[in-house]
């Protein structure tokens, strides 16, 4: 399952449970829809603390809104995870798609205020890994 919400910092994206490859496209398909409106920047708060392990179809169509995100103005984003499995796949993914720099990772189940901590990296630019 996924779900894109506007917010005032940008969008909020939630991925939950096991997702694959053809739910992953049309999430790009509306991400698409969404960002056509979108401010020339943004910020992206990712909460997936109840996501899976995508497979590879799945990461390739992720890949593909990664990409997206970026061209059409993200300037940061914020990825919270409750899995280092999950951490890991998606610091890989990021790497791949070139958003690694901007992106920075959340482990709620070590990290109380995750929330606050994501959005202020993402409106002010506070970095949680200094």
């Amino acid at each position: 399952m996924y779900k894109i919400d506007r917010t005032g910092y940008g969008f909020k994206l939630t991925f939950s449970d096991f997702i694959q490859a053809d739910e992953m496209k049309k999430w790009v398909g509306e991400a698409t829809t969404v960002l056509a409106g979108a401010p020339a920047k943004f910020g992206i708060f990712v909460d997936m603390r109840e996501l899976k392990p995508l497979p590879p179809e799945a990461q390739a169509e992720m890949q593909v809104g990664q990409k997206l995100f970026k061209e059409k103005g993200m300037e940061r984003s914020v990825v919270i995870v409750n899995s280092g499995i999950t951490k890991m796949q998606f610091q890989r993914i990021a790497k791949e798609t070139g958003i690694y720099n901007w992106e920075r990772y959340i482990d709620a189940s070590s990290v109380s205020n995750w929330e606050q901590i994501g959005v202020d990296w993402i409106s002010r630019g506070v970095d949680p890994d200094q």
